[in-house]
């Protein structure tokens, strides 16, 4: 392309942008108002300065509409249950009494009130609050925040555009209430739900809005006849009323498929579609409905999920045959660039060279403006922009940083041999009880415990040198002593080493494996106020030396009872990190699998008869389209059991999920053969539990009974009671007491007497037991 051959001039756009701010103003904010030491207009004045700085660096960058609506105080699905007026009744007085504080009570709970579900959003790690729904739900409109923040970007001067969650995803997404017949279908409130969505849309246009974006991510899943056919009336619907802006249906994280055609025929103003990964897919299926017919196609060409730079010129043919197919082309990442962090430039500790390799948001932006002037202009008006990507992409591509022969070697070797245990579980099973001794319903907890303030100043002492080696290591020893002491002394069972030497769970690994990077602002949202730096996965993966027996077997030589060494799954190392997009996942989740295998390894010789393998990805990495799973599994599973499977009979291996849906996964789960699964089960009242034993898990399973993600300390009474359900459905001699997940974000006082209760609990039902 070489001459203008766009029949109107391509514009740049996103779907949303990182919110926290370069140094996570927006964390700090919000957490100093749930401490009182920020009041809500500082926070709210906060928030305002975040967005107007993102609108102002995306239009200064060239982008011609930037979005509104895409900023959240946590989680965007829980501020599309504010703006329906979805709220559950028991946080109805919270929200009445002061708005924000009964937001952040759905998020969070209180110490008398539960808060909302959270689980994965599609298959990203970003979490969601689940909506919950029930056939007396009434929808209200409340379209203050859309409508607010609309008007902030127009008095900007900016064309904005904005960004909602779509009604077939929001119903989608949403679960019963409790006490809601579990078979209730939410998909059933769509006529309830449209005429809110028609209001929404209404004020929108009266504050100024030209175009307002409906977000389908649901779409790209498998969908039966019922769920399309309820997309087909939505978009009827919203598309035919008289008083709207125009319409933009986006879609993404896949292929559409059937719901392509659906939304094709709609009577909408243009669709916004994935061409990174699902490109050919999207592309074949377009051409098969005869395209768009002079509506608007925004092309997600700029992968919004991943951080390498763009193959620009595979980029601008991609674009190139896309213009044939609408009446305007526009680009646009894949998706929100909520998932990637924003600003490579900011790293300081990276190679340039590697630098070179990497775009953040910043960077993607820079992207999608240069391939809309390329396709507006052609591609003589960006001469110097493609041969620097090219320049990027070829140093890439022949750095010995990516390929390591020995590495490939001994993965290419690997036998299906090498991914079983030598003994079948029912003979483990014998040979671990007779090992370790435990009680009935025995009591642990995920792995970490709370990172303190003064851990973290630690490790930022040892960064700049104000202590050294010695020092550091002397307050972690004293920190793993503390966490052994308490633990013994409110009777676990099994304990753990709390990881006070560990930033994060893949980031630690990470530092230690050879072929990861590390950055040092890279922070990307998981969830509310946690962000976290997922590391860069560059190269071949080898491990040096072990990374975690001095600290496990220092805390085993602190007490009589077994301490569990932990690590991190291969596909969780791989789910948690930005991987490489130059060879198969599976690859490379297998080159992790043998470096964790030599870790194991060195556990068990050093005398760790317990070894937990966390892989809380292993759900949220599932390909949304059933067809693509069976692949994805096979490799995901043999990495685990690769990861375990050299160890002796008598050595238990445990493994941990949280935060996701498990029901359609739990053949796989089986097929892990850990020994032990600890999995989420609080908020969701035991649900995992349940499919388990619908599953016949034949396994020792640990359903948690304490939500950790709420501040609030779960009576022991409350323990005891979802212990309770938890018997309904695994047998005593198989279930495992435990918290939802880690304790690391949780303070020490409220960890305290959470556990304390936990204790407790597991306690009295074993009374109930034997007196039964």
């Amino acid at each position: 392309m070489t001459t203008k051959t766009a029949a109107a001039a391509a514009q740049a756009t996103v779907y949303g942008y990182p919110r926290q701010g370069p140094n996570r103003e927006l964390k700090k904010a919000i957490e100093g108002y749930w401490k009182g030491r920020v009041d809500a207009k500082a926070l709210r004045a906060t928030a305002a300065d975040l967005r107007r700085t993102n609108w102002q660096q995306l239009a200064g960058a060239g982008v011609h509409e930037v979005p509104t609506g895409d900023f959240s105080y946590y989680d965007h699905v829980l501020d599309t249950t504010v703006m329906v007026g979805a709220i559950p009744e028991r946080h109805r007085t919270a929200v009445v009494t002061d708005a924000l504080d009964g937001y952040f009570a759905m998020a969070r709970g209180t110490q008398d009130v539960a808060p909302l579900e959270m689980t994965k959003w599609f298959d990203t790690n970003y979490h969601y609050l689940v909506p919950e729904l029930g056939p007396d739900t009434v929808f209200t409109t409340d379209s203050a925040k859309q409508v607010d923040e609309l008007r902030e970007a127009l008095a900007l001067g900016l064309t904005a555009r904005p960004v909602l969650l779509g009604p077939v995803t929001y119903l989608l997404l949403a679960k019963p209430a409790p006490g809601v017949a579990a078979d209730f279908d939410p998909l059933t409130l769509l006529d309830r739900l449209l005429p809110v969505y028609a209001e929404v849309l209404a004020d929108l246009r009266a504050a100024g809005a030209t175009w307002v974006q409906l977000d389908e991510p649901a779409l790209v899943q498998d969908r039966t006849p019922a769920e399309l056919n309820a997309a087909e009336r939505a978009y009827r619907d919203l598309g035919g009323l008289a008083d709207r802006p125009k319409l933009l249906v986006a879609s993404y994280f896949d292929r559409l498929g059937d719901a392509l055609t659906v939304l094709a025929k709609a009577p909408v103003d243009g669709l916004a579609l994935d061409f990174t990964d699902a490109a050919a897919a999207n592309l074949d299926a377009l051409a098969a409905v005869g395209g768009l017919r002079g509506k608007r196609l925004v092309a997600g060409v700029v992968n919004g999920r991943n951080i390498w730079v763009n193959n620009l010129e595979k980029s601008l043919a991609t674009l190139g045959t896309l213009l044939g197919l609408a009446g305007q082309v526009d680009v646009a990442a894949s998706c929100s660039l909520l998932h990637v962090p924003l600003d490579a430039a900011a790293e300081r500790d990276i190679d340039p060279q590697i630098l070179g390799w990497l775009a953040f948001a910043r960077q993607k932006t820079t992207e999608i403006v240069t391939l809309a002037k390329g396709l507006t202009l052609g591609t003589d008006a960006i001469t110097a922009e493609l041969a620097a990507n090219r320049a990027a992409l070829a140093a890439r591509a022949d750095s010995p940083i990516t390929r390591d022969p020995a590495v490939r070697a001994r993965a290419a070797a690997v036998t299906e041999a090498d991914a079983r245990r030598s003994r079948p579980y029912p003979e483990r099973a014998t040979a671990q009880r007779a090992h370790l001794g435990l009680p009935l319903l025995p009591t642990t907890t995920i792995g970490s415990f709370p990172q303190t303030a003064e851990l973290r100043t630690a490790r930022a002492d040892l960064r700049t040198r104000r202590i050294d080696s010695a020092g550091y290591e002397e307050r972690i020893r004293a920190e793993i002593g503390e966490v052994i002491s308490f633990q013994e002394k409110i009777g676990l069972d099994v304990l753990v080493h709390g990881e006070p030497e560990r930033n994060d769970m893949v980031q630690y690994f990470a530092e230690q494996l050879t072929g990861y990077l590390a950055t040092q602002h890279g922070w990307v949202q998981s969830y509310g106020t946690r962000y976290v730096r997922p590391p860069i996965l560059a190269g071949d993966i080898s491990r040096p030396q072990p990374m975690t027996v001095r600290w496990t077997t220092y805390a085993q030589s602190l007490t009589e009872k077994p301490v569990k060494g932990m690590l991190t799954g291969p596909v969780t190392m791989l789910a948690w990190s930005f991987v490489r997009d130059d060879q198969p996942l599976g690859d490379t989740a297998r080159q992790v699998a043998l470096a964790l295998r030599d870790e194991v390894n060195d556990l068990e010789a050093a005398g760790t008869s317990v070894i937990q393998v966390d892989e809380p990805a292993l759900r949220e990495t599932l390909p949304l389209r059933a067809a693509d799973r069976p692949a994805y599994l096979a490799w995901a599973t043999e990495a685990f059991r690769l990861s375990t499977s050299s160890v002796r009979p008598d050595t238990q291996i445990h493994t941990h999920m949280c935060y996701a849906e498990f029901g359609d996964i739990v053949q796989a789960i089986d097929d892990l053969d850990a020994d032990v699964i600890s999995l989420e089960a609080a908020r969701s009242h035991m649900q995992v539990a349940r499919e388990l034993a619908g599953h016949g898990y034949p396994r020792e399973a640990g359903p948690g009974v304490y939500d950790i993600h709420s501040p609030r300390v779960p009576g022991a009474d409350e323990a005891a009671a979802l212990l309770r359900k938890g018997l309904e459905a695994i047998p005593a001699e198989r279930l495992w007491v435990n918290p939802d997940c880690g304790l690391k974000t949780r303070g020490w006082p409220e960890t305290r007497a959470s556990l304390k209760n936990l204790v407790a609990a597991a306690r009295t039902v074993r009374a109930e037991l034997a007196g039964s």
